[in-house]
C-alpha cells in the first residue's frame, strides 16, 4: 500500500502531525509511506519506519509549489493507497487515491491535536512523537555526553512576540540550578535555529565553559531531536522546538503570551504552561504589527516560571517514583 502524508511547513505542526503519522505506520506495517512538507520540518520524517521518501515542498509564487507537488505524485502507478492530506489543498482530489482523509482545519477551541484525531476518526489525541537513527544518537552522545542533568532553553520563537527575554532564562536557569534549586549544577543546553542564534546569544554568553552545550544552530533538526531525549527539562517560548522536546517526553514547560495555549500547548503526560498576567486578548496593542511589534511576554515574571517549573519537575518526580 502506498500512503501520501501531507503535512506542514511548520516545525511545530509538523510534529503534533507526527502522531497521525505513528498510527498509519501501525496500522499499515507493510504500507510504504511519502511524506510531502516544507523544508524546515523535512528533517523530522527522514529517520520515520516506513517513510521510503520525504518531498521537500519549496514555497513559489502562485501557489506553483502545489503544481510541483501534483505534477510528482500523479506519477505513482496505480494511484494511492491513502492520501492524507493535513493542508486542506485540492491535491487529494485531484489524485487518484482509494481513500482520502482530509483536515479541515476547525479546532473549535480545542487542542489542535482533537481536530487531528478527527482525521482518521481516532478516539484520542494521537500522541507526537520524533524520529533519530544511530547517527544522531551518536551525535548527540558527543554533544551531551553523561555526566550529569542537563537543562535545555529555548529562547527562540519564530516572531518577537513570543520572545521571553533573554535575560529572564538566564534568572530563570540560574535559580533552578542553584544549590537549593531543582537540578543543582545542571548544564545548560541552549537550542535554536541557525537563522536565530543571534536571538539565544545572550544566553549562551551567560553560561559560558563546561557548563554550556551550545546547541543553537549547530545541528540538524534530527540531532536537536536526539538531544531532547537526552535531556532532563525543557523550558521554552512557545515554538516548533517546544512541541519537539515535548515529543521527546522530556519533561516541558512552555512560555505562552499572544498565542493560544488551549490550542498549541505542549502535549504529553510530563507538560506544563505558564502564561503572562496580562491575558491573550488584551495584549495586542491597537497598532499591532507582528512584523513591527516587539515582544509581548513581558508581563510573565521569573518568579511565575520559577513556580511553574518546580511544579513540573515536582509532578514527574512523584510520577516516576
Amino acid at each position: 500500500m502506498k500512503i501520501l502524508f501531507i503535512t506542514s511547513s511548520r516545525i511545530g505542526d509538523a510534529v503534533l502531525s507526527s502522531g497521525l503519522l505513528a498510527e498509519l505506520i501501525a496500522r499499515y506495517p507493510k504500507a510504504r509511506i511519502t511524506v510531502a512538507c516544507g523544508p524546515a520540518a523535512a528533517p523530522l520524517f527522514d529517520a520515520a519506519p516506513q517513510v521510503e521518501r520525504v518531498i521537500v515542498m519549496h514555497k513559489r509564487k502562485w501557489a506553483a509549489h502545489w503544481l510541483d507537488l501534483w505534477r510528482i505524485c500523479i506519477r505513482q502507478p496505480w494511484g494511492w493507497g491513502m492520501v492524507l492530506d493535513l493542508r486542506g489543498s485540492v491535491i487529494a482530489h485531484c489524485l487518484i487515491a482509494r481513500r482520502r482523509r482530509i483536515y479541515r482545519g476547525a479546532t473549535g477551541g480545542r487542542h489542535r491535536l482533537f481536530a487531528l484525531a478527527k482525521v482518521l476518526k481516532l478516539s484520542a489525541p494521537p500522541q507526537p512523537r520524533l524520529w533519530t537513527d544511530h547517527k544522531h544518537d551518536t551525535e548527540a552522545a558527543r554533544l551531551i555526553p553523561e555526566g550529569g542533568p542537563v537543562i535545555a532553553l529555548g529562547p527562540t520563537a519564530n516572531w518577537a512576540g513570543k520572545i521571553w527575554a533573554p535575560e529572564n532564562f538566564v534568572e530563570l536557569a540560574q535559580r533552578l540550578t542553584a544549590p537549593d534549586g531543582i537540578l543543582p549544577g545542571a548544564r545548560i543546553a541552549v537550542f535554536g535555529a541557525a537563522d536565530e542564534r543571534h536571538l539565544a546569544q545572550p544566553v549562551i554568553d551567560a553560561f559560558p565553559g563546561e557548563r554550556l552545550v551550545d546547541l543553537a544552530g549547530g545541528t540538524d533538526l534530527a540531532t536537536a531531536a536526539a538531544c531532547l531525549y537526552r535531556c532532563a527539562l525543557y523550558i521554552g517560548n512557545d515554538s516548533g522546538l517546544m512541541h519537539m522536546a515535548a515529543a521527546a517526553g522530556t519533561p516541558t514547560l512552555g512560555l505562552f503570551g499572544p498565542s493560544r495555549d488551549e490550542i498549541y500547548a505542549p502535549w504529553g503526560a510530563h507538560t506544563a504552561v505558564v502564561r503572562t498576567a496580562i491575558a491573550y486578548d488584551d495584549l495586542f496593542p491597537r497598532d499591532y504589527d507582528h512584523r513591527t511589534t516587539g515582544s509581548l511576554m513581558g508581563s510573565l515574571t521569573v518568579d511565575d516560571a520559577e513556580t511553574a517549573a518546580r511544579s513540573l519537575w515536582e509532578y514527574c518526580e512523584s510520577m516516576a517514583a
